[in-house]
């Protein structure tokens, strides 16, 4: 009795032992799986924290911009609410003399100042800044659009003389095409026509005068050129034109010569029966040289070729005999 007993109090213990043993070893498992599983758990709560930490501090950063706005910054075209400011900074570019950069601005506020006050002025300036800065054919433009639209002014007279000089600087070099300079004598004129009692007139004869000399100087050039290439009635009919034109002008000495030497010239290439004619005309060319420009450094070797033509024309003469 007692050994059944103790047989079966140790099965109980045995299967005991084997249940705990199962419940130690599932517990494990257990505990294990639920330790795996708290990490990403964790993980999980950690990222969702910073994502409201993130959303928090947003809604703060824009609470601060709400109370502390930026001032809005200022256009940096010219308009009529930044006009008098752009005004201010070319007349400080002008006075600087900057003109350049005093010209790209007047150029943007004269469209807003027309029918104001200012407009003259404005106007005025931005010519005189192409003029300043020796851009002569946009400064003449510009001031005669001046004298166009503000005639009455008392800057009228000076705009109308600076478009003179802003002509004459734009006239090029004699030996290139001259319109320009046709252009700037049409200017002067106009200028002594629209103010004949200027204080002005004396210093706008004078580039009258230059601009003249720079044609004639062309015309002269011409004229050799023709005489060179042995086209002696071109240079003849180039010599005369140019004393109807420019009679007066300081090259006309050198022109006569020039034609002394031609005449005598074509008169030796010519036939026998025009011979005689042709060296008159070399005669008649020295002696107009002679009475015109008796001081002419030009006329001594004129009359040695006007005296060999006068032994050719009694030669000729002779041989009539």
């Amino acid at each position: 009795m007692y050994i059944r007993t103790m047989k079966k109090i140790c099965r109980i213990d045995f299967n005991l032992l084997i249940f705990l043993i199962l419940c130690l070893f599932f517990g494990e498992v257990s505990a294990a799986n639920e330790i795996e599983m708290f990490p990403k758990s964790d993980r999980i709560c950690l990222f969702e924290i910073d994502d409201l930490d993130e959303i928090e501090q947003s809604s703060i950063d824009i609470k601060n911009k709400k109370k502390n706005p930026r001032t809005r910054r200022r256009s940096g075209k010219v308009n009529f609410e930044t006009f008098q400011e752009f005004y201010e900074k070319a007349m400080n570019y002008y006075n600087r003399r900057a003109f350049l950069s005093a010209a790209r601005l007047f150029e943007q506020l004269y469209p807003l100042s027309i029918g104001t006050p200012l407009g003259d002025t404005i106007l005025f300036l931005f010519a005189d800044s192409y003029f300043q800065n020796r851009d002569y054919q946009m400064a003449a433009f510009h001031f005669r659009d001046y004298v166009r639209r503000y005639p009455g002014t008392e800057r009228t007279e000076l705009a109308a003389l600076n478009a003179v000089k802003s002509m004459y600087y734009s006239s090029p070099e004699y030996y290139l095409d001259q319109f320009i300079t046709l252009l700037a004598i049409d200017e002067v004129n106009l200028f002594i026509q629209n103010y004949p009692d200027s204080k002005h007139i004396e210093e706008c004869n004078e580039i009258l005068d230059a601009l003249r000399e720079k044609l004639a100087k062309k015309e002269l050039e011409i004229v050799r050129m023709y005489y060179q290439t042995s086209n002696y009635e071109a240079t003849q009919i180039m010599a005369r034109n140019f004393l109807k034109t420019y009679s007066s002008s300081r090259y006309a000495p050198e022109l006569l010569f020039i034609l002394v030497r031609n005449n005598f010239d074509f008169a030796r290439r010519s036939v026998e029966r025009r011979k005689y004619n042709r060296f008159k005309d070399t005669i008649e060319a020295f002696e107009m040289l002679q009475m015109r420009y008796p001081q002419s450094s030009f006329v001594t070797d004129a009359k040695k070729i006007a005296d060999e033509a006068a032994a050719q024309i009694r030669r000729l003469e002779e041989r009539k005999k």
